[in-house]
């Protein structure tokens, strides 16, 4: 049952001042709000078709095509996307301390953008593409450049956006030309692990390196419906943590929280920033006297 923003917020404010080091999960519900879709709906089932799988954008020149033609209507979406209110709570949250690590399932680098600084892409950025044969790189918005260049008739083309920088978007894809590695001529991928496709070790470990340094789990906008995501909940389970989940619908942890908070996340995240700050100000005014009267005590023993 969804709770009321004051509520809500007030009880998050209230777990966030008891677990002040808190190891923080992100996934695409933090960014709805900055105009990217999400994939799940509030019951975690695909609105959707899933994403193309690693082995098939591999494997097959078609698909890659199908890929890269979507994206060139697609990505605007993720590449003119601002941070939203709940990513700006996030920062802020680390910027007074509470946050050890956020670890985001998303690919859009909004919370850098926002203003974080502890975070872990644990699933790539997408703005970035790789050779998978050589391993050169290139920032996306030049590949697109060059493919636009291409394909003019598709670079023309518009439909609605989808996740992760996809469009809606069905033609014939057989003409659509592909610009491949400028190096080797070897496929170039979005440095993104798509389903399929595991977690980079050393991304990994220094997640997990986070998780035990912290205090408590706080889950926000995500699902956890993918695996990735969801070890780390049933690690900090099995460590005995706290953990709290702000999300609108259900999760794959839902057996193992110990907070849970089905609400809209800006307002409610934005809530308890502001309760927290106000509670930080009314303390730092009550030791303020005490502080005083020390200096004035001081002052007086140094005159006698």
């Amino acid at each position: 049952m969804q709770k009321s923003v004051a509520q809500a917020g007030a009880e998050l404010a209230h777990f966030i001042e008891q677990h002040p080091k808190l190891w923080v999960i992100t996934g695409a519900g933090v960014s709805t709000d900055s105009g990217i879709p999400d994939y799940r709906d509030a019951s975690g089932q695909w609105k959707r078709s899933p994403p193309v799988q690693h082995g098939e954008f591999m494997a097959s020149q078609q698909v890659r095509k199908r890929y890269w033609a979507r994206a060139l209507v697609g990505f605007k979406a993720l590449r003119e996307a601002q941070p939203s209110g709940a990513h700006k709570a996030l920062a802020a949250l680390e910027a007074m301390g509470f946050i050890e690590l956020l670890v985001t399932q998303n690919v859009d680098r909004l919370h850098q953008r926002a203003g974080s600084r502890r975070v872990i892409d644990l699933h790539g950025r997408a703005d970035l593409v790789k050779c998978m044969s050589c391993d050169y790189q290139m920032m996306r918005h030049a590949m697109h450049s060059e493919m636009a260049r291409m394909n003019p008739a598709f670079a023309a083309m518009d439909a609605s956006h989808a996740p992760d920088g996809d469009a809606d978007l069905e033609a014939d894809f057989s003409a659509f030309r592909v610009f491949d590695c400028p190096r080797c001529g070897g496929i170039l991928k979005p440095d993104v692990v798509y389903y399929g496709d595991v977690v980079p070790p050393p991304r990994r470990l220094a997640a997990e390196v986070g998780l035990k340094n912290a205090q408590a789990v706080l889950a926000v906008g995500t699902s956890l419906m993918v695996f990735s995501g969801y070890r780390f909940c049933r690690e900090a389970h099995a460590m005995g943590l706290p953990i709290g989940s702000l999300s609108l619908g259900v999760t794959r942890a839902d057996a193992l929280l110990t907070h849970q908070w089905r609400a809209p996340l800006t307002p409610v995240l934005t809530h308890a920033v502001e309760q927290l700050a106000a509670l930080h100000r009314t303390l730092d005014t009550q030791e303020l006297p005490s502080s005083q009267n020390r200096q004035g005590a001081s002052r007086s023993s140094g005159s006698a």
